[in-house]
């Protein structure tokens, strides 16, 4: 191992020290408030451990326009140096984040809030320092944006859970992020920290401001999505709700959540309607509330209907036992929204005449990276490669098509076997 890369690690160690160290003493005590944390934020190897995850995580630079290819040349060292010195000596301040827009599936527009590349250092720094803080105060119901937890594992106990459920309460939180309360979140964040500096710093970029269409506005509601620390401090804030529900209602149903979305799986119908009276009272404690289109009431009793949730449908489909006997277990599939998405994807990506020059091999090459990921997520259990198969012979179709054009044939959907059967050999097969 050459020095450099021994530096890496050695700081990576540290870094992992510390959070072993402030969770271990948050879980000892879980009313301690940590007083000594800002100089933690700007210790070197922190600040290179943040670095290192936000180069990872890539993405565009914000209001300043600098970005990760513009600090890797102005240099690395210099640039972790400069932001050290700034927040030491207290000078560092953040600057309004970039609003920007990506479309929904239902044709309407989620708001981004993309903070530059220093304040996301800054945040990730911060980040590392005061997550497992509060990782100690979370509930098991909770999956989303936390270390070694995932979607898998929220499914994985909803399947669980099924076996004994028939009602489930499918929720969605109206704007969430938008409309977090600065002050509310705060004196949950000030249960667990008593260092003003850090305080100061986590409101700063909740006020930072928004810019959009080169107008700033200021932020008085929510914590942008894109910003690094947003999804720990939504975590943060949601976890009131994970905790009066463990501590009063768990007797209801099962609550699992995933970011602000959530279900609750309940025995009965009773459970399920009280879940909901429930759950409303506690979103107007905490200024939200609930989607009414998105959110609603469902029997899973047997396959008459299901859910959707983080990307699958979930429903109890019939399986036939020894003796005729039939059993409703529950399954999941990529869901409808998700299919679509994912056949716009392939076509978007084979269609434009730009690439026609491109050899198909290449092309699907390409094409490949995009269907590892969506495989790797969606292949839960053997019922979905029924719906993966449909996906496997539209990518062949989009493939023949684009095929046919590059070799200025009449009829564009002319069914090529030989060049098919090339292309299966090199083209990942979602359904295998």
């Amino acid at each position: 191992m050459n020095a450099k890369k021994t530096a890496n690690y050695t700081n990576n160690a540290k870094a992992q020290e510390l959070w072993k160290t402030l969770y271990l003493c948050a879980k000892e005590s879980k009313t301690r408030r940590f007083h000594a944390l800002y100089d933690k934020i700007y210790r070197p190897d922190v600040l290179w451990e943040a670095w290192q995850r936000v180069k990872r995580k890539k993405g565009s630079g914000g209001v300043d326009e600098q970005s990760l290819e513009d600090i890797q040349v102005y240099g690395e060292k210099k640039f972790l140096n400069e932001l050290y010195l700034e927040l030491k000596e207290k000078r560092y301040h953040p600057q309004p984040v970039l609003r920007t827009y990506i479309p929904k599936d239902d044709g309407k527009k989620r708001p981004l809030g993309i903070p530059t590349i220093k304040d996301r250092v800054a945040q990730m720094a911060t980040k590392l320092v005061i997550e497992p803080i509060f990782e100690a105060d979370f509930k098991e119901c909770s999956y989303g944006f936390r270390p070694k937890r995932n979607a898998h594992q929220a499914i994985a106990k909803i399947r669980k859970e099924s076996k004994k459920s028939y009602w489930v309460l499918d929720v969605d939180i109206q704007g969430y992020f938008d409309n977090i309360n600065h002050n509310k979140l705060m004196k949950l964040v000030e249960q667990r920290i008593s260092d003003r500096r850090v305080l100061k710093l986590i409101r700063k970029w909740l006020q930072a401001g928004i810019m959009e269409e080169g107008k700033l506005r200021n932020s008085l509601l929510g914590a942008p999505q894109g910003g690094v620390i947003s999804p720990l401090l939504s975590n943060i804030y949601l976890n009131t709700m994970d905790t009066l529900w463990e501590k009063k209602f768990n007797h209801l149903g099962t609550l699992i959540r995933y970011a602000d979305d959530f279900v609750i799986l309940c025995k009965t119908k009773q459970q399920a309607v009280e879940s909901v009276r429930v759950i409303q009272g506690i979103m107007n404690k905490l200024d939200l509330s609930l989607h009414q289109e998105k959110s609603r009431l469902v029997n899973i009793w047997d396959d008459s209907d299901g859910f959707d949730f983080l990307g699958f449908h979930h429903r109890k489909f019939p399986v036939r036992k020894k003796g005729g006997r039939i059993l409703f277990i529950m399954n999941h599939i990529p869901s409808k929204k998700v299919m679509k998405k994912m056949r716009k994807k392939i076509k978007d990506y084979t269609e434009p005449r730009s690439k026609l020059f491109m050899d198909i091999k290449e092309l699907v090459k390409g094409l490949n990276r995009k269907l590892r990921g969506f495989k790797n997520y969606y292949q839960l259990s053997p019922l979905s490669k029924r719906w993966l198969n449909r996906i496997d012979w539209y990518v062949l179709q989009r493939l023949n098509l684009f095929n046919n054009k590059k070799r200025n044939r009449r009829h564009k959907h002319a069914y090529l076997q030989d060049t098919v059967k090339e292309i299966q050999l090199i083209l990942v097969k979602l359904a295998s």
